[in-house]
Formats: structure tokens, C-alpha cells, sequence
């Protein structure tokens, strides 16, 4: 059974809404957008290929 935690929240790197709130909870804020977003820019986005609808 997936809990609260396990709800993927990027699929292209695996985060889940447990690592936000963790990420959270250690930084008083999430760093995980923005890490996402630096990847992106460096062409790191496989989301067409990893996310279940595609996007």
C-alpha cells in the first residue's frame, strides 16, 4: 500500500512527496524545484519517456 510519502512527484528524478517534506523539514524549505529546474536546463528532463501520461 503507498502512503502520502510515496506519491511520485517527478518522475524523471524520482522524487516523491515524502522528499519534499523531508527536504523541507532540513532546509526550512524545499530545495527539490530548484534542483529540478538546474537539471532541466542542463537537459536532464525525461519526462516524455518516464511519465506515465507522457508529460
Amino acid at each position: 500500500m503507498m502512503t502520502r510519502d510515496d506519491d511520485m512527484i517527478c518522475y524523471c528524478f524520482q522524487y516523491t512527496s515524502g522528499d519534499i517534506r523531508r527536504d523541507a523539514a532540513e532546509h526550512g524549505k524545499s530545495t527539490i524545484l530548484q534542483q529540478i529546474l538546474d537539471a532541466k536546463r542542463a537537459g536532464g528532463c525525461q519526462c516524455a519517456e518516464k511519465h506515465p501520461k507522457g508529460t
